[in-house]
């Protein structure tokens, strides 16, 4: 490959997470929120992942910056908000089981080191969820945490691009 076939894009934002198990599908309602709220961020590319497939590996391998929000199991109260940065993502991933998902977001952090195209700057925005069953809305807890994930996202994302980005 070329050198410009290995040129790093910009930060993608991907919502991780099934819509249809209740407060599972916080990470994809936080990113469409973001995204609903600064439609044309240059250099930001909103994405809804779903429940993870290997298809997703192109497009983490192919970010300079990549921020994934999640239902994350934090042992913690729900609807805690946590940011894990780097290095402290990566612990934390390899620190729980596989995920529920079909593909852990272990691995596809895993297939981007193996590649040797790791994003510079990676984050995990985790919500501890209360309920993971049949449902298409949230539980309380997780709902009123909705606005705090959006704003770590949007710090994140000002941090890292200077580009100023709206939570609320």
């Amino acid at each position: 490959m070329n050198e410009a076939e290995h040129e790093k894009q910009g930060l993608l934002v991907l919502g991780v997470g099934n819509t249809i198990l209740t407060d599972e599908g916080v990470g994809p309602w936080v990113v469409e929120r973001l995204r609903a709220l600064n439609p044309d961020v240059p250099g930001v590319e909103w994405m809804d992942g779903g429940t993870l497939s290997f298809s997703l590996a192109t497009d983490v391998e192919n970010a300079e910056h990549v921020i994934v929000v999640d239902a994350t199991e934090l042992r913690a109260a729900p609807g805690t908000v946590k940011v894990f940065v780097d290095e402290k993502m990566d612990e934390m991933l390899g620190g729980h089981g596989r995920s529920i998902h079909e593909v852990g977001l272990m691995d596809l952090m895993n297939i981007a080191r193996l590649t040797e195209r790791l994003p510079t700057r990676r984050a995990l925005v985790g919500i501890q969820p209360g309920a993971v069953d049949w449902g298409t809305e949230p539980t309380p807890a997780v709902a009123a945490a909705m606005p705090e994930a959006a704003r770590a996202v949007a710090e994140l994302i000002t941090a890292w691009t200077g580009v100023p980005i709206r939570a609320e």
